[in-house]
């Protein structure tokens, strides 16, 4: 466990060293340019991802379903 806590620290500390340097290359201009462009472009990952997920035929999709399917049948 403290390994693991050890190198996600490190990591953290990598990533905090590697934005500082290329922001002090690149500008601050087109730094948060590049942030903000992988910030959309995991967002639309993220979003592909969970919607191709709950596509139908799925198994998510089908326990919606029967759940749903449930629920009414309880509340009539």
């Amino acid at each position: 466990m403290g390994k693991a806590i050890a190198y996600l620290v490190a990591l953290i500390a990598g990533v905090v060293v590697v934005g500082w340097v290329v922001s002090s290359l690149v500008g601050p201009f087109l730094f948060y340019l590049l942030v903000g462009a992988l910030a959309i472009g995991g967002g639309a990952w993220v979003y592909s991802r969970v919607k191709r997920s709950i596509a139908p035929g799925t198994r998510t999709q089908r326990r919606i379903e029967a759940a749903a399917r449930t629920y009414r049948m309880r509340n009539r």
